[in-house]
């Protein structure tokens, strides 16, 4: 998994205000936590972790504090804000060698589907799966390949195997499938007989 550097401030939990007024300077606060050390609250630009946060891919991420010791850790948890869905707050957990770590990743479908070629229409009902891996094992992201699926196909999570991954979700989750095409009912007729009836 590729590590990417998120340059970090530290700073005192304030008020309400203050932290306000901090999001209007083009900051984002967040908070690290790790097993066995006590929380770090700091702050870093929204520019440079909006390159974290939207994007398809997961990274461990280390945070650079000033004359400080590089931090590893990864995205746990980000907060939006519901009109603007700008970030607005988020967690870090910090990633210790040898430590299972539990995250969300992003899917990626690789392929085309022959189900697809023949007229059907993909339909990925999960965009992310929730897993548990050490962090030396952590992909980008999980590849699954849909080449095969045929019209009426699906791929559940039960038919998922990853070496040194864990899936959590249940394995009756439905991950994509492909289904026939819709097909349009013309309601002319009916239309025409109620007016006719009239």
């Amino acid at each position: 998994m590729a590590e990417k550097i998120l340059k970090a401030k530290k700073r005192e939990i304030t008020t309400k205000g203050a932290i306000n007024q901090l999001r209007k300077s083009g900051f984002v606060p967040g908070i690290y936590y790790s097993k066995g050390k006590d929380q770090i609250t700091f702050s870093v630009e929204e520019v440079a972790l909006n390159k974290l946060v939207f994007t398809s891919e997961s990274s461990i991420v280390q945070l650079s504090f000033d004359g400080e010791e590089q931090l590893g850790c990864i995205i746990k948890d980000v907060q939006f804000d519901p009109v603007t869905d700008r970030v607005v707050h988020f967690d870090v957990q910090g990633v210790t060698l040898g430590q299972v770590l539990q995250m969300e990743l992003p899917i990626s479908l690789v392929g085309s589907s022959a189900g697809v070629k023949d007229g059907g229409i993909l339909q990925e009902l999960t965009h992310k799966l929730d897993v548990e891996c050490l962090p030396r094992d952590i992909p980008q992201h999980i590849e699954i390949d849909i080449s095969r699926l045929k019209i009426g196909d699906s791929i559940h999570v039960r038919d998922l195997s990853f070496e040194n991954i864990k899936i959590l979700n249940n394995e009756d989750t439905v991950i994509v499938s492909i289904v026939h095409p819709k097909i349009e009912v013309d309601d002319s007729s009916d239309e025409s007989k109620g007016q006719t009836e009239e």
